[in-house]
């Protein structure tokens, strides 16, 4: 593979310290106190989930969402937090990568109407399956310092 600058193990490393870069990005700017003390994370979701077109979306989040309003905003926020810190550090990476492909593949589902955070989640899904299959924990990560995942 010809590359520009840097080799293809390094570029999918930058790849995936953006998408890590990304989920923190999402944690940093959530209103922590709204999220954790109002609940309004949460509630903004359960309005979008009862008007879904989809009724295993609205019977979903009555059943496993609603009845935990408090464990789910935690939940959510510090999942984001921590997804960025295993891809920018490069910390049980493959884990990483599918919990974040499986939290926007949620997030894709939930807003299925919301075209502005469709291209968001479908960006940052295709970035984690890319970052996954070509094993970006190669280079520039503690996975590969600890031997893990070789």
């Amino acid at each position: 593979m010809r590359t520009i600058w840097l080799d293809g193990a390094q570029w999918l490393a930058v790849l995936r310290i953006g998408l890590g870069l990304w989920w923190l990005e999402s944690w940093r700017h959530k209103d922590k106190k709204g999220w954790f003390a109002r609940g309004t994370g949460i509630a903004w979701a359960s309005d979008v989930a009862g008007k879904h077109r989809w009724p295993m979306v609205r019977t979903g989040f009555e059943k496993i969402v609603a009845p935990r309003p408090k464990a789910m905003a935690y939940l959510v926020v510090y999942s984001e937090l921590a997804l960025g810190l295993g891809l920018v550090t490069g910390l049980l990476t493959p884990v990483a990568l599918v919990a974040g492909l499986l939290l926007n593949l949620l997030y894709l589902v939930l807003m299925i109407h919301d075209w502005a955070e469709q291209g968001q989640n479908a960006m940052m899904a295709l970035i984690s399956l890319v970052a996954l299959f070509a094993m970006s924990w190669q280079t520039w990560s503690l996975d590969r310092a600890f031997g893990l995942f070789l």
